[in-house]
């Protein structure tokens, strides 16, 4: 998987040709998250994942609204104009912000575990640095198969919770994200809308998905059993069946 970095101090991976689809990851993500995805649309479509500054801004911009800016500020380089946006978790809320400021931009958005409404965090304050247990259990919890929290993702996260930096970031973020509720704001979208949700998702729970489905004019709501809140990456296969089938109806209405 490529990284580039421009000029313009951007990190984003661009892969492939044709219609393009951005792919936003969740606050502890990264490129990989979305691996199975990238592979498999490449070779139909132009995928752009950016690797979004979480940990880089200054704390003031640490919010939801600074990752929308950022995303804006990318589209704006790389001259994108008509795109699907897919976000996973916080990626999903920049992605619903993103949208119902530039709808003109946005031909499709796709929701797989997204805050917006409701999530639950590792808490109000930094948890347990030192407690690497601890941290193994919240990272399993992203997952119905603990078994997916791999020996890396678990250091991995560990590594960012014991940075203080790092983790003051995390935490302006993780209040941004609740603080910035869309309830309200939902039936403004007028993009087709697909949720892709996991049925054992213990973060966003499946009723986080009904409301989302409830509010948004023009989603349809898909589930995926035995699938927590990262569905790309426990259940890839019926992920990418689900998104191409949404993409393929979507194109056929243009």
């Amino acid at each position: 998987m490529t990284v580039f970095s421009t000029e313009q101090d951007f990190k984003y991976m661009d892969k492939g040709q044709g219609d393009v689809i951005i792919l936003l990851h969740g606050l502890f993500g990264s490129l990989a998250n979305f691996e199975h995805t990238i592979h498999y649309f490449s070779g139909k479509y132009r995928v752009i994942v950016p690797l979004l500054p979480l940990y880089d801004l200054p704390i003031k911009e640490s919010t939801v609204d600074g990752m929308v800016n950022y995303v804006e500020q990318l589209v704006d380089y790389l001259g994108l104009h008509q795109f699907t946006l897919l976000g996973n978790s916080l990626g999903g809320h920049v992605a619903l912000v993103y949208t119902l400021q530039h709808a003109e931009r946005v031909n499709a958005l796709v929701l797989t575990g997204s805050s917006g409404l409701f999530e639950k965090a590792f808490g109000e304050t930094i948890p347990k640095r030192g407690d690497y247990e601890y941290i193994r259990y919240k990272t399993e919890q992203t997952f119905f198969n603990p078994a997916n929290a791999t020996q890396e993702l678990v250091d991995e996260v560990y590594g960012i919770v014991n940075d203080r930096e790092k983790a003051l970031r995390v935490l302006s973020m993780a209040k941004s994200a609740v603080r910035h509720n869309l309830k309200d704001e939902l039936c403004k979208l007028h993009v087709p809308v697909l949720l892709i949700w996991g049925k054992n998702d213990c973060i966003t729970p499946p009723f986080v998905a009904e409301e989302f489905h409830n509010f948004i004019p023009h989603s349809e709501l898909k589930w995926i059993d035995q699938c927590g809140h990262a569905a790309m990456m426990e259940c890839p296969e019926q992920f990418n069946e689900l998104l191409l089938s949404f993409l393929r109806s979507i194109k056929q209405t243009v």
